[in-house]
């Protein structure tokens, strides 16, 4: 994710967070008893993350997501059938969904027979589902959910996430919590899918998610696009941003597919930076290693809601985006969409990555080196916000976007380039996705790979840099 505008952005991200661990203390109490001599037990409303502990469920994980929407902008109204295919990781009386109770299910299948199902008032996100039968352990499954309603944003102070209606359509961005705004969902980083979206639109609009185009079809005034994602990815990563577009489509020289939506207001200035697509591309595969998808691209709509976000093969932006932004959300494609976080307090793994990746670009394009980012980074004062919280121990949900996980965070890669020198450095980074590709990691877990590969020892290093509140010095032994 790139913010627009680091200091209001972030303090804005920083209240939508505080919303979302109310709403996620609010889900605690959801569920229902469980039928009194079943097998098994129920699945556990929360996936257990530090500072989302009610973002997810436990009990099972999801192989894929088959989401067919439509959507008719002018009455704000959705309609959904959404086919989840999941195996059971306990022996399962009953599970939760995470969906905004705003949308409203008219019907839930679990393997082709009518199940219960429940929205508790007093929880935000959580539909709970009884089987007819349990559900075994290790066991697969599928379950079938109908709904409809007028899709809501996660809302802050002036940011939103999630479903966010536009004069044309709606900007769908799921970091951190908006998947559950329109779709059913097991919503936690740590179980990623794959995707299948199916939308269907007025004919004037288009309708845009992840992966490839299997097709469209106009009938009665109306258009469906169907989309198709086979690498799976975490639900925040998925977009069906609706609007009006100007499609392009082609390859890089490598012979990558991409494609690129862009609302006319905003072709004039993003055409320019969106032709350096391919080469931000190609640049980074030099130094990170393969292109982790099948295709790429770039969504850019006139939205204005204050940030940009890495959707998977498609970077969602909100207005024509910067160069600098540009490179950011596309250095996501292998930090943060490749491998992924596995809890949020290692977001750093996903931010300071894209953040240094931007300085690295425009080291390459010969406007500014990585090096002098971070001499202007090391010349602000020690009570500068820049440097805490330290980057990977933002502390608490509300800080996982603060500046200094992006700025202070993309410091300590230079200063560690700086530290083990070209070949290592650049080895470590290839290496590490490598090492996790289409997986989820930890802040330790690449520590103890950098300290590993390179034999140093650098247990201080990164103890400054990462976890130390206050400012580190540029020399760290």
């Amino acid at each position: 994710m790139s913010p627009r505008h680091p200091a209001s952005t972030t303090r804005s991200r920083a209240l939508v967070a505080a919303a979302l661990v109310a709403a996620g203390a609010l889900g605690a109490c959801s569920g229902s008893p469980a039928t009194p001599h079943a097998v098994g037990r129920p699945g556990a409303g929360g996936a257990g993350d530090p500072y989302f502990p009610r973002q997810g469920n436990g009990g099972y994980d999801v192989d894929h997501y088959a989401l067919t929407i439509a959507y008719t902008p002018s009455a704000s109204q959705l309609s959904g059938q959404a086919r989840i295919r999941a195996q059971a990781t306990q022996a399962l009386s009953r599970f939760d969904l995470d969906l905004r109770r705003n949308m409203h299910v008219s019907s839930v299948r679990v393997n082709g027979a009518r199940a219960k199902a429940a929205q508790p008032v007093a929880a935000e996100q959580e539909l709970v589902i009884t089987p007819v039968s349990p559900i075994a352990d290790g066991a697969d499954f599928t379950v079938d959910v109908a709904y409809t309603g007028v899709p809501e944003p996660v809302r802050g102070d002036g940011l939103a996430t999630g479903w966010i209606r536009t004069d044309d359509g709606a900007f769908v961005a799921g970091e951190p919590q908006g998947a559950p705004t329109w779709f059913p969902v097991n919503d936690t980083p740590v179980d990623k899918a794959s995707y299948d979206v199916t939308i269907t639109v007025p004919k004037e609009l288009a309708a845009i998610s992840n992966g490839a185009l299997l097709g469209r079809t106009t009938v009665g005034g109306r258009t469906t696009w169907r989309w198709h994602l086979a690498r799976r990815v975490p639900s925040y990563l998925v977009t069906a941003t609706i609007g009006t577009f100007d499609v392009t489509t082609g390859t890089t020289d490598s012979g990558l597919p991409y494609l690129v939506a862009v609302d006319p207001s905003e072709a004039r200035a993003a055409t320019p930076v969106l032709a350096k697509l391919p080469a931000i591309i190609a640049y980074f595969t030099a130094k990170f290693g393969s292109y982790p998808f099948g295709t790429t691209g770039a969504i850019v709509d006139d939205a204005l809601v204050g940030y940009a976000l890495e959707t998977a093969t498609r970077p969602l932006f909100d207005r024509a985006p910067d160069e600098f932004t540009l490179a950011h959300e596309l250095a996501h494609q292998w930090y943060g969409d490749d491998v992924t976080s596995r809890r949020w307090r290692d977001i750093w793994l996903s931010e300071g990555f894209a953040q240094f990746a931007s300085w690295l670009w425009l080291e390459h394009q010969g406007q500014k080196s990585a090096a002098s980012f971070l001499d202007d980074l090391l010349s602000q004062a020690a009570d500068d916000p820049v440097w805490n919280p330290p980057p990977a121990n933002p502390g608490r949900a509300q800080d996982v976007f603060a500046r200094s996980v992006y700025d202070r965070g993309a410091g300590a890669l230079q200063a560690l380039r700086e530290k083990l020198g070209e070949r290592m450095f650049f080895s470590i980074m290839r290496g590490w996705v490598a090492a996790h590709a289409y997986g989820n990691a930890t802040v330790e877990q690449f520590t103890a790979y950098a300290e590993k590969m390179s034999g140093s020892e650098l247990n201080h290093f990164f103890d400054v840099w990462l976890y130390r509140p206050g400012k580190p010095g540029r020399r760290v032994p």
